[in-house]
């Protein structure tokens, strides 16, 4: 261990030192093995060439081409080894050059990245490819962050406004309990119920939310026909609809054997929170269709409707938590504004996804369930 660190300390540190000081180390190497090849294996050779030419084995002149033979081997060895340092550290410096810049950027925006400055991008270095994808994933992994703080602080943000209304309410009719100016009847009781239920919710939900996308959430898959989750849907959700005057269709039709292993109970909770946000949406006259489908490998559960629709960047957005698009469509008015938060985590924990689409305002949207065949 103290012959390693003692090693680490004379190491070079520096780029430049580093890429040295290998070269050096491989030219050394080679200098070593053509020296010893010259000094031990050459002059054997020599020598019996030069019998074989002639020479007599004690001849005053062998001795001396030998010794001639030795010198100029080991100068020719002494000044390749010179000229190639000489080489190796131009290398060395014009690499170092080369590469300095371009990590000096990375190495700049990497501490201001980790100082909270998620704005910050690598410009085009123009220093090879290695480099330039090294550039692009870290302006990649830099754009998620500074999308995920954003989204966290909007959370925060949305999160303070949700627990304000309740908090507010309840202080109220506190201090007016207190003070006498209001009377704990009915309408008191009801309003505190309300409020109280509220702030439970939000706290459920976003403890749902999180452990659905940490991968905690606790799965009962059985096998389940597709076409029964779709009628379970329906019916959950057809008095709602016929209190607003919304059509609620299913069609079934084309999804009669197929089967999917599944938590139904997870899943009505998806379809719940679907119909309900499309239910916002449609105004009275207005039509919401489920159906079912399936390809090669997957099946899918649609609910469209023909309500307000989303623009492209409410599309973006539709499953952030809390995220305010409009006045309704990604937030429920009654609830914790992550319905399609969680419908998307319990999705992915099924091994599927959630999807939405719309051709833009008052023009209706989508969302789809893809979930793998049984």
């Amino acid at each position: 261990m103290t012959a390693t660190r003692s090693v680490s300390r004379l190491w070079p540190r520096g780029l430049a030192g580093r890429l040295l000081a290998g070269q050096a180390i491989v030219l050394l190497a080679g200098a070593l093995t053509a020296g010893l090849v010259a000094t031990l294996v050459g002059p054997p050779i020599f020598h019996e060439h030069l019998l074989q030419a002639g020479h007599r084995e004690n001849a005053p002149e062998l001795v001396h081409i030998e010794m001639a033979y030795r010198d100029a081997s080991l100068i020719s060895v002494g000044g390749a080894l010179l000229i190639s340092l000489l080489a190796a550290t131009t290398v060395s410096w014009f690499l170092t050059r080369r590469l300095r810049e371009p990590l000096d950027q990375i190495s700049g925006a990497a501490r201001e990245l980790s100082r909270g400055h998620y704005g910050t991008r690598v410009p085009t270095l123009g220093a090879g490819t290695e480099l330039e994808t090294l550039a692009q994933t870290f302006n990649a992994m830099a754009v998620r962050l500074e999308g995920v703080e954003d989204t966290r602080r909007r959370m925060l943000s949305d999160l303070a406004h949700e627990l304000r209304t309740p908090i507010a309410t309840l202080s109220a009719y506190h201090e007016g309990l207190h003070d006498g100016v209001a009377q704990l009847g009915p309408q008191s009781r009801s309003a505190l119920t309300e409020q109280t239920d509220r702030l439970a919710r939000l706290a459920d939900d976003i403890d749902e939310v999180s452990t659905a996308e940490e991968g905690r959430l606790a799965l009962d898959l059985q096998e389940t026909p597709l076409s029964s989750l779709l009628r379970a849907a329906h019916e959950g959700m057809r008095d709602r609809y016929d209190e607003k005057g919304v059509n609620l269709m299913v069609d079934t039709d084309s999804i009669a054997d197929v089967h999917v292993r599944v938590d139904r109970n997870r899943i009505g909770q998806i379809l719940t929170n679907l119909l309900a946000n499309s239910l916002r949406h449609t105004p009275p006259g207005g039509t919401v269709t489920i159906h079912g489908g399936r390809n090669d490998h997957e099946a899918t559960i649609t609910v469209a409707d023909n309500g307000d629709g989303m623009t492209p960047e409410q599309l973006a957005h539709a499953f952030e938590r809390f995220y305010r698009g409009d006045s309704a469509r990604t937030r429920d008015r009654t609830g914790s504004g992550i319905g399609l938060t969680i419908s998307k985590a319990i999705a992915d924990a099924h091994g599927g996804s959630l999807s939405a689409e719309s051709p833009g305002l008052r023009q209706g949207a989508s969302f789809t369930v893809t979930l793998a065949l049984n």
